[in-house]
Formats: C-alpha cells, sequence, structure tokens
C-alpha cells in the first residue's frame, strides 16, 4: 500500500508520461496499487460486445489508470504544481489538534 496526501477531486498536473502537462481531476485513487485516474488523461479505446445495458455496443472511450507518482498536485492558491506536507492544526471547539494537508510552495491550508 503506498501512502498518498492525493484525493478524489484533487485537481492534479501530469508531470511525465504521454499526457505530460496535463491538468485534471482525480476521480479515483486506488492506494494498493498506487494507481490514480485522472478526468481526460491516458484515454482507452474499449471495444464492446452488445449488452443489455449498452444494446448498440461499438467503441467505449474511457480514462485508464496511471501511477500515483505521475502526478502532482495544484496549488490553489498560485495554481502551480506543488508538494504536500501535513500540518498539526488545533481545532479552537474541541482543542484537538488535526492533520491538514498544506502547500510547500504556498503554504497554504488545503481543505478537501
Amino acid at each position: 500500500m503506498i501512502k498518498t496526501r492525493l484525493k478524489k477531486n484533487d485537481m492534479v498536473k501530469v508531470i511525465s508520461g504521454n499526457s505530460k502537462g496535463t491538468v485534471g481531476k482525480i476521480l479515483f485513487v486506488d492506494r494498493e496499487k498506487g494507481k490514480v485516474i485522472v478526468e481526460g488523461v491516458n484515454i482507452i479505446h474499449r471495444h464492446t460486445k452488445p449488452k443489455q445495458k449498452n444494446p448498440q455496443g461499438g467503441i467505449v472511450r474511457r480514462e485508464a489508470p496511471i501511477s500515483i507518482t505521475n502526478v502532482q498536485m495544484m496549488c490553489p492558491k498560485t495554481n502551480k504544481p506543488t508538494r504536500l506536507g501535513m500540518e498539526l492544526i488545533a481545532d479552537d471547539k474541541t482543542g484537538k489538534a488535526k492533520r491538514m494537508r498544506k502547500s510547500k510552495q504556498s503554504g497554504e491550508i488545503i481543505i478537501s
């Protein structure tokens, strides 16, 4: 299992591979295999037989997983790729410390 700070619905930029430079939203994170599915990245053509769900059959275009190491989080403040860190933030109401993701570039807390 790969530890990652990326989550579903995060905006990421592809930093290597055929889709290098493309920005998209994470649709799915597979921590076991270390893969992510990014919207509009690594499109494959799937040939499907006619079935009850799709009576026409034909060619279906969909996203395929890419390695989690090939994407980098986009900083919400600067809109540039950034690494992520963690910071302990004390909650005023409960007094408990909470781990929050933080942009290394701008230092801004990322809420998601």
